[in-house]
Parts: C-alpha cells; sequence; structure tokens
C-alpha cells in the first residue's frame, strides 16, 4: 500500500534526498558569501538598494533562520523518517530472519564454499565444529534438516542498522538545535573594571535577559606587541549569587566561564580614559581602589588624609603605557613619580610608606550563551559517528555448514556471505576453512 502511494514515495525517494542535500550546500555558500545580520543600510551601501530589498524579502541577511532555510531541513527530516519507516522493516526482517531455514539447495549454489569429508562420526563432527566455531567467537545454531545438519553462525547483524543510526543522528542533532533555539540565547555585555552584572542583552532584539546571578570583572589584563597590537587578554571574573560568593575563573580566549549552563566568552575589549589605581598603607595594611579620571584628584575613604591624582601619561594609540601620579596624605609637599602601567611603586612619606599599583581601566567584552540542546547536539554528533563507522568499516557476516553422511563418510561443506567488504570476508573466510577443516584436507 504504501509504496503504492505517490505521496508516500515522494517523500521516501533518494532523488529527493539528493535535491535536498544540494540545495542546503548551495545555500549555505550563498550564507558564507554574503555577510549575515548586519544593518538594512549595510546591504545598500555595499550592494544597491533593489538587491538590499531582495535580501530582505528572502530573508538572506539571516538565511540560516528563514522560513526557506528552516523549510528545506523540514523537508530532509520528513524524508529521513518516510525513508526509514519505508525501508528499516526489510533490514529487521534480515537481522532477525531464520538463517536455518535457508534452503539447501542455495547453500549449496553460495559463491563462497569449501567442501571436505572426515572420518569421523557426523555426531562427532558437528560437535567439533561448534567447538572450533565457538573458540573463533561465533555462537552456533544447529537445525536437523531432513537426513542433514544444518549449522548457522553469524556476527555484525546489528551493523545492517548503521546508515538508520545516521539518519536518527541528523534528527537528534536537529532536535537540539530546536531545543537551543526555543530555551537558550545568546547577547553579550560590556563589563567595566570592578563592575558586576546581573543581565545581559540579546543579540538580536538587545533585550534584557536577567542571569539570576552577577557576575563580577575584578580585573581586565592586556598584553600588546611592540607595534601596538593586542597580543593577548583575559579577565578576572567572580559569580555572587544571592551575596555568596560562589567561584572565581580567569578567561581568555576558547576558555571561558560556565555556571548554570550560561557560558560567557572573552571576546572583546574597551579602553576608558580612566585609571584604576589601588594604595595600601605598608604599615596598616588597609587598601583601596579608586577609578581616577584624567587629571582629576580624588580623596580615598579608608585612608585618612590620602589624595591622589594622575598629572600625566604617556599612550601608545588608545593605550596608557606610562601614568605620572601625583600623591598626597597630608604630611609636607605631594610626591609625584611615575609608573608603568601594570607595575607598583612604593612611596615615602614622613616615616610612612605606601604602595601604589595603577593600570589604565578597562571593560572587557563578554558572549554570553545558553544552550541546554548542545548536549543533544553532541550525542547526535555520536551517533552520527558511531553510524558511519558501522556503515563504512563493519559487516553482516554468515556462514552456514552443512554436515551430511555418505557411504560411511561424514561430508561437510562449508559457505558464508556478506552484505559489505566482500573481498575482506572472503580472506576470513578460507582462513576460518582451513581452521576447521581436518589437517589432511588442508
Amino acid at each position: 500500500m504504501k509504496k503504492n502511494n505517490p505521496v508516500f514515495a515522494f517523500f521516501a525517494s533518494v532523488k529527493l534526498a539528493l535535491l535536498i542535500l544540494f540545495l542546503l550546500a548551495t545555500t549555505s555558500i550563498i550564507g558564507t558569501i554574503i555577510p549575515q545580520k548586519e544593518s538594512y543600510q549595510w546591504y545598500v551601501q555595499n550592494y544597491n538598494e533593489s538587491t538590499a530589498n531582495l535580501f530582505q524579502v528572502l530573508s538572506i541577511p539571516d538565511m540560516y533562520n528563514s522560513w526557506w532555510f528552516l523549510g528545506l531541513l523540514g523537508l530532509l527530516s520528513i524524508n529521513l523518517i518516510v525513508c526509514s519507516i519505508d525501508r528499516f522493516p526489510g533490514v529487521w526482517k534480515q537481522i532477525t530472519a531464520d538463517n536455518l531455514s535457508t534452503k539447501i539447495s542455495r547453500i549449496r549454489k553460495m559463491r563462497l564454499s569449501r567442501n571436505w569429508d572426515s572420518a569421523e562420526d557426523k555426531t562427532i563432527t558437528t560437535s567439533v565444529l561448534k567447538q572450533k566455531l565457538g573458540q573463533k567467537g561465533w555462537q552456533v545454531e544447529e537445525r536437523e534438516r531432513d537426513d542433514d545438519t544444518l549449522l548457522f553462525a553469524q556476527k555484525g547483524a546489528l551493523t545492517r542498522t548503521g546508515v538508520y543510526i545516521v539518519h536518527a543522528s541528523i534528527l537528534v542533532i536537529f532536535l537540539g538545535a530546536i531545543v537551543g533555539e526555543i530555551t537558550g540565547f545568546k547577547g553579550s555585555v560590556m563589563l567595566p573594571e570592578t563592575k558586576a552584572t546581573d543581565s545581559i542583552f540579546t543579540f538580536d532584539t538587545r533585550e534584557s535577559i536577567h542571569l539570576g546571578f552577577e557576575v563580577l570583572c575584578n580585573r581586565f589584563d592586556i598584553e600588546f606587541y611592540d607595534s601596538g597590537m593586542p597580543k593577548a587578554y583575559k579577565s578576572h571574573l567572580s559569580v555572587f549569587e544571592n551575596g555568596k560568593h560562589i567561584l572565581d575563573k580567569e578567561i581568555v580566549v576558547n576558555d571561558p566561564l560556565t555556571y548554570k549552563g550560561i557560558t560567557f566568552y572573552q571576546s572583546s575589549y574597551q579602553a576608558y580614559e580612566q585609571f584604576l589605581l589601588t594604595v595600601t598603607d605598608l604599615e596598616s595594611k588597609k587598601t583601596e581602589t579608586v577609578i581616577l579620571p584624567f587629571q582629576q584628584q580624588q580623596t580615598l575613604t579608608d585612608l585618612e588624609g590620602v589624595r591622589i591624582g594622575i598629572v600625566n601619561a604617556e599612550a601608545m594609540g588608545q593605550t596608557i603605557t606610562n601614568m605620572k601620579v601625583w600623591f598626597d596624605d597630608g604630611e609636607g609637599a605631594a610626591s609625584t613619580f611615575w609608573l608603568n602601567a601594570g607595575n607598583q611603586a612604593t612611596v615615602e612619606r614622613s616615616g610612612k610608606k605606601y604602595s601604589v599599583a595603577g593600570k589604565q581601566m578597562y571593560a572587557t567584552g563578554l558572549q554570553v550563551a545558553k544552550d541546554p540542546g548542545v548536549w543533544i547536539v553532541y550525542i547526535g554528533c555520536g551517533m552520527m559517528i558511531l553510524g558511519l563507522f558501522i556503515a563504512f568499516f563493519m559487516s553482516h557476516r554468515r556462514i552456514w555448514i552443512l554436515i551430511g553422511r555418505q557411504n560411511e563418510t561424514t561430508t561437510v561443506i562449508l559457505t558464508g556471505s556478506a552484505n559489505k567488504n566482500k573481498n575482506g570476508f572472503e580472506e576470513t573466510f578460507y582462513t576460518l576453512a582451513d581452521t576447521l577443516a581436518p589437517d589432511e584436507e588442508k
């Protein structure tokens, strides 16, 4: 009935699968060449207005979420499901077939065959063959067929399911993507040093999403090449929930922070025209960190009488490399000194010593993602690797041994077949035959 149904036959067609895969590959090239998720004006400036309008109609700027691209993926899913429903029952029938009921005439005509005679009784020969096969990892079934005994053994029957495991893996990957799209989010936040946030903004809608906990940027460090180009940068983050410190993590590119399924990736940075200074009284061990605008004084609250400011600075591009610090604790004339960015200096004031560390202030740019479907996708990828390995490197191997009695002699016919890698199985078959046959027959 299914085969006579034109709709079912259409969706089960291999030609349809090939066409869909071709269209997906072709359109993916378009999505790679044409930049995604730019503004309408960007497409007008880089192409022209009519082309930009066409792009909007076809959803080219967000192609992978377009109705037609998702439609192709949906059509592929239907094709895989219907194709599997159509073909899998026949494959399962082969897996579970009663191979001991195979026609004797067919066994005798198989291409791979080895015959020999044995002087032993049929019962003894059968027992010896079953023992030898068992030693080689073949589990033997036995049945009497008229006056003969038929043995059957197989390996890798379930390898016939390899292609259907691949089909299922694609559907599982699609399911993971759907779960991630519906229940997850992707966004970003620019977090200044010493500041914390409990929300981020999505990429598409700029909607604010509450995280349920706070992320604090304790410090941002950056290294530069001699040319002034950034070499490496990292953020020192802390997580707080309900006022309780949970964890600390130093993140760099490709080494993110993950908490409660939400991952923070190091993606960018922003330099400010402000300075981050930390002053420590080396005697009382009191310390205070302040944010200072350029050429402005600030009185510290924890260190009585201490005022500090940045009166001059040297820069390479937008990066401050040295700063001139003005320091006063109310005891005598104020001190001025140069301080390399990221380093610290000791200031001696009327018997007191202070440690001053300073650097330019930065904000760390974090990409934030929550994707509950990622583990489903990983499972699907694992299934695909397993299915491809089974489909390409494993086969269903079967052997039959027909044992009869003729003219006071026991006759043995060994035959076999494999659904794939027939040349490889042929070598295995004749090696097994040499193992089973009596020494005088080898």
